[in-house]
């Protein structure tokens, strides 16, 4: 069985809408596990021994948070300090290298409406542009870069759209299961063979 692994980074989960209803809908999905990483870092220190062997469990990976002022939360940032920097610059061979070929999904929500991400727009950045950086982590640690899930005005849903959007999150992510097992077997292979 394969697992996709999501990395809930919301600051005040226990105040989301959006967030809390994406995450609760994942969680009746097959071979899905979430975490809430500020309830399992309310000091901000991150242990990355666990984090890593967390990674190398998946074989697809969900960074979902809040878009905060145009940024990912401060946990999130000091989880690929601690995770990333260890794996991919001081024991790449035996962490890194291993994590390589596993795709990772970005799952954010946004207070906003979707036009206001345009140059012409309140925000002048689009979305894409925005999670950049997060795109060009996931280049340089060599996982597949999937096209994020966004889901705009977040905080102004009703709860009916509330409940629509998070069933589209859960269909993403069913589908997405389905269109990776192939590749995650002869990922597991390569590992096996190669070591």
């Amino acid at each position: 069985m394969s697992k996709t692994l999501i990395l809930l980074f919301h600051p005040d989960l226990s105040g989301s809408r959006a967030n809390a209803a994406l995450a609760g809908t994942a969680l009746r999905l097959p071979d899905v596990e979430v975490i809430d990483m500020y309830a399992l870092y309310p000091d901000g220190k991150i242990d990355a021994e666990q984090e890593v062997a967390r990674l190398l469990s998946a074989d697809r990976i969900v960074l979902q948070f809040p878009i905060q002022w145009y940024s990912t939360p401060p946990l999130l940032k000091a989880w690929q300090d601690a995770v990333l920097t260890r794996m991919y610059y001081v024991h790449y061979e035996t962490e890194g290298r291993l994590l390589e070929g596993t795709p990772l999904l970005v799952a954010t929500t946004a207070g906003n409406v979707p036009e206001a991400y345009a140059a012409d727009g309140a925000n002048k950045f689009t979305m894409a542009e925005l999670l950049r950086p997060l795109e060009a982590t996931a280049h340089r640690c060599g996982l597949p870069w999937q096209p994020p899930f966004v889901l705009f005005q977040a905080n102004r849903l009703d709860d009916i759209a509330l409940h629509g959007a998070a069933k589209t999150y859960a269909q993403r992510l069913a589908d997405w299961r389905t269109a990776t097992e192939p590749q995650e077997d002869f990922r597991r292979f390569l590992v096996e063979a190669w070591g």
